[in-house]
């Protein structure tokens, strides 16, 4: 009797509790045959006369059933990575490659496409209708449907490599993140550093059957040696170790080295541009994006670094005379965020550390789920009787007038196995099927957090959030709101389904205002012990170093923004991957990291995610965000009918329209860069 396979049955939320690896390539394999069985037959029945259900939808139905098996599989890929998982997932690549390249390259069904947007139909067909076929057609002609046939076979091979390339560089880079650990017998080794990473590196010790305590180069471990580690020494080991990562450079040097596959990545990338008519995979990139040429990025780029870099400059002359003050008299680039820190505590009498303890994570998710029914008129409530992939992993349900709307996990905390960063993605997008039933989004929000710990005296601590760790828990939900809060019903623009890559950032900075207005700290912060909201006097020193080393800030995402864009404009050109960052640290940097940092070879969002010759859409939709929110400076920062205005334009209308065209229907105008700059106080007026 075959066993019971979880990703072929139907199901609500995925079983997560259930995948095995070896369920996961006959489930995939069994689909696809599916699919390209049922292609036939619907291409026939729509060959006379296309329509909208018998065509987009019935195309729909078969994307649906594959993303339903593949989205769980993916996504616990990234959270709960292991061998025989990751060579199950890693062998699904090239089958998914080419099944969609075949598609992208179907004549037949392009020119049903083609039949269906000239079609009487067509003329009544709403705004989100019409952009999901103008992106169809439009995605055709990138997928090579013009192309003869040996050029569209190598489109589709370049394809199928590169999803196996940006796969491998991801795991080496985990690989290469879990391979450093610094094993600690004599805490005074520790000195600096606060009890709760202390008591993070004890449990970390312990589950490994150690003594003492557990450096790794997980991100909250790695942050609490760089920011407040007195041991320099400490510091430079723990910071050669985390910028050489999958490197030809420091302690694992060569071992899981990404260069060789980054410079694969780039030939194939220049090679799929060429074949599609392009320069440059720069151009390439921008054929779906907002932005309209080149030209325009790195101008704005630059633009914006002129600005900034004044600032900067500024910056680093005080911290450099402030370390020299504290006895360092050669500032490196191990000693920035230590003394960044204590150069904040001298001048605002404040620290990260002690702002934590008014964020209890409970306290903030509470402070969030009122801030948002209140600007949105939506309620949330956590749901308990769920299949999970770890025991930290929390489920909530959003609802409106008591209905229904989507669902949400939560998976905050950093621990071995799980991709490092942040994100959200799209577990099932809100759509009307061909029969008239709508099907309800889910998202996954995904962070690293510091988990809870179990402090000195033994007793269970709640996990405390630094405040920059809130910022990135609003900023991910804010992706996650423009994925649950559309009112679009067509899976291709529901969502942040065709949404332009250099807008999709806009409702996630957005969200992160809050978390530096009064209204917004009143809501999400409460000691943990006490309850004591966070003291006026702690929130004015809070609210004075906003800005503290913005032009640093700043001028470094502008240098990894511009890096990626030039790297992904000029390859081929001559300059290699390490004469490109250099050349950009020339024109931008005001402190040069060490010959050895090799920056690129963990450079995911780039080389592993959807950012390619597009990282810059971080600074592009910051502009709209800022832009936006100065709205609600104007109105109220908690104006409910403002919240209204901005959830119908940009959240609830999704992908269907263009990002600019929502812009100015919530903002009356085009956006302008100067509420970015006076938030970030760099503006001349703060100068």
């Amino acid at each position: 009797m075959t066993a019971r396979n979880p990703l072929l049955q139907d199901f609500d939320l995925p079983p997560y509790a259930e995948i095995r690896p070896e369920h996961v390539e006959p489930a995939i394999a069994r689909i696809l045959a599916d699919s390209r069985a049922a292609l036939g037959p619907l291409l026939e029945s729509q060959r006379e006369h296309p329509s909208w259900n018998g065509l987009v939808l019935a195309l729909d139905e078969l994307g649906e059933r594959l993303g339903r098996a593949w989205s769980p599989v993916s996504h616990l890929n990234a959270v709960c990575n292991g061998a025989e998982l990751r060579a199950a997932y890693e062998a699904c690549l090239p089958m998914l490659s080419e099944y969609w390249t075949e598609l992208g390259q179907n004549r037949a069904l392009f020119q049903a496409y083609e039949a269906l947007a000239s079609s009487p139909e067509a003329e009544g067909f709403d705004v989100a209708q019409k952009t999901i076929l103008e992106h169809a057609l439009r995605d055709f002609r990138l997928s090579g449907i013009d192309l003869p046939e040996a050029e569209q076979k190598r489109y589709g091979e370049i394809q199928m490599k590169l999803s196996e390339l940006t796969s491998a560089f991801s795991n080496q880079l985990l690989d290469a993140t879990q391979a450093w650990t610094k094993h600690v017998t004599d805490e005074a080794a520790l000195a600096g550093l606060t009890d709760s990473a202390k008591a993070q590196m004890k449990q970390a010790a312990e589950a490994k059957g150690l003594d003492g305590w557990l450096i790794t180069l997980e991100f909250p471990s790695y942050y609490a040696v760089m920011t407040y580690a007195d041991d320099r020494g400490l510091r430079e080991e723990l910071y050669a170790a985390y910028c050489t990562r999958a490197s030809d450079q420091g302690p694992n040097a060569g071992r899981f080295d990404n260069g060789p596959l980054m410079a694969q990545i780039l030939d194939l990338r220049q090679e799929l541009a060429k074949l599609l008519g392009f320069d440059n995979f720069a151009e390439l990139s921008l054929a779906t994006k907002m932005a309209e040429s080149s030209e325009q990025v790195l101008n704005f780029l630059r633009d914006l670094a002129r600005r900034s870099k004044p600032f900067a400059e500024r910056d680093l002359v005080e911290l450099r005379a402030f370390a020299a003050e504290q006895g360092c008299d050669d500032l490196q680039s191990w000693d920035v965020g230590y003394y960044s820190e204590k150069l904040r505590e001298q001048r605002y009498s404040i620290s990260q550390e002690a702002l934590r303890a008014y964020f209890p994570v409970d306290k903030v998710l509470d402070g969030l789920f009122a801030l948002v029914q209140q600007l949105y008129g939506i309620e949330i409530a956590e749901l308990h009787d769920f299949e999970s992939w770890h025991p930290d992993v929390r489920l909530f349900e959003i609802r409106e007038n008591g209905e229904h709307v989507g669902r949400f996990f939560f998976d905050l905390y950093a621990r071995a196995n799980k991709r490092g960063g942040a994100w959200m993605d799209g577990a099932r997008d809100k759509r009307r099927t061909a029969r008239g039933e709508l099907v309800s989004p889910v998202a996954n929000l995904v962070c690293n957090f510091t988990p809870p710990v179990t402090n000195a005296a033994g007793e269970a601590q709640p996990a405390l959030l630094t405040h920059d760790e809130v910022t990135t828990l609003f900023h991910e939900f804010g992706h996650g709101l423009h994925h649950l809060l559309t009112r679009v019903e067509h899976a291709g623009a529901s969502g942040i389904n065709g949404v332009a890559w250099d807008a999709v950032e806009l409702p996630s900075q957005f969200m992160e205002n809050w978390c530096w207005e009064p209204e917004g700290l009143a809501l999400i912060s409460g000691h943990y012990q006490t309850g004591e909201a966070l003291p006026r006097d702690l929130l004015d020193k809070m609210l004075a170093a906003k800005n503290f080393q913005s032009g640093l800030g700043m001028l470094r995402q502008l240098e990894f923004s511009l890096f990626d864009f030039e790297l992904h404009a000029t390859h081929g050109d001559g300059p290699s991957v390490l004469e490109v960052l250099e050349g950009i640290r020339d024109e931008m940097s005001v402190l040069r990291p060490p010959a050895y940092n090799r920056f690129p070879n963990s450079f995911a969002h780039i080389f592993a995610g959807g950012y390619a010759a597009g990282y810059y859409s971080y600074k592009w939709a910051e502009v709209l965000s800022a832009d936006a929110f100065s709205k609600f400076e104007e109105d109220g920062v908690l104006n409910p009918q403002t919240g209204r205005a901005f959830r119908d334009a940009i959240l609830a209308r999704g992908g269907s329209q263009a990002p600019m065209l929502l812009f100015v229907d919530f903002r009356g105008r085009e956006p302008s860069i100067d509420a970015l700059l006076r938030h970030l106080g760099l503006s001349a007026e703060a100068a």
